[in-house]
């Protein structure tokens, strides 16, 4: 399992080597970031590599636009992934589901003990440069794909259960709320420049993973083979502008 997540590393650092080096003259203008983060919470956390490409605007350039690619490794132990369709969970699909409570009835669970997720995805970047040093940013996933090994977890449906494998969702797609598909990340953080090439971040991780059961295990309102866990955790990180 380490072995596929440091092969995926590599692979995304030479990505950003290509991008860095081969494609400079076409992004002359574009700001760009390699960035590492790590985030950690009770029994989880994640490792993220990416590649960030960002343009001001207006007078004094201080509002930030800007788009990347991100490697995302997820672990954690004995998580609760729960029904995962908008349809289920909020009874719509709509773009009102972010304001929708969830159906309880309708949500059921599967914990998984050793859960491991991986995700490379493309996202975008908004953001103000309060400073040439000092950057806030937010970033989401917005479409990309998801791997790793399958694995096994307990599906719960209130007082019965039964033992289901499960791998994760290979197609990742943000759409709104529940209505995402598959594992998308998100942060919300400051990054403050060091130097001129180096520098540090911090703030928070959102995280969506998922996994598909081999079948669909729910039954009730109507069948269903995706879970998600949603994990909220304190990152950090460190930066090289290139």
């Amino acid at each position: 399992m380490m072995g596929s997540v440091r092969n995926s590393l590599l692979i995304v650092i030479l990505i950003i080597c290509f991008w860095s080096n081969g494609k400079a003259q076409a992004f002359r203008s574009y700001l760009k970031f390699a960035e590492v983060d790590a985030a950690l919470a009770n029994s989880e956390g994640s490792l993220s590599v990416a590649f960030n490409a960002e343009k001001g605007f207006g007078k004094h350039r201080k509002f930030v636009i800007g788009f990347g690619g991100r490697f995302s490794a997820y672990v954690g132990r004995n998580q609760y992934y729960i029904t995962a369709p908008a349809k289920l969970t909020s009874g719509s699909t709509g773009p009102g589901v972010i304001f929708k409570d969830n159906i309880e009835a309708n949500i059921d669970s599967l914990l998984v003990k050793n859960a491991q997720v991986n995700a490379f995805n493309l996202f975008l970047t908004l953001g103000y440069n309060f400073s040439d040093r000092l950057m806030v940013r937010f970033n989401i996933d917005v479409i990309g794909f998801s791997f790793g090994k399958s694995t096994t977890g307990n599906y719960i449906n209130g007082s019965q259960g039964a033992v289901e494998s499960a791998k994760p969702t290979p197609f990742n797609l943000l759409l709104i709320s529940d209505n995402d598909k598959g594992s998308l990340n998100s942060e919300f953080f400051v990054r403050y420049l060091l130097n001129e090439r180096w520098g540090v971040k911090a703030g928070l991780q959102f995280l969506f993973t998922e996994y598909t059961t081999s079948s669909d295990v729910q039954q009730f309102p109507e069948p269903n083979d995706r879970f998600r866990n949603k994990s909220l955790m304190p990152m950090i990180g460190i930066c090289r502008k290139l």
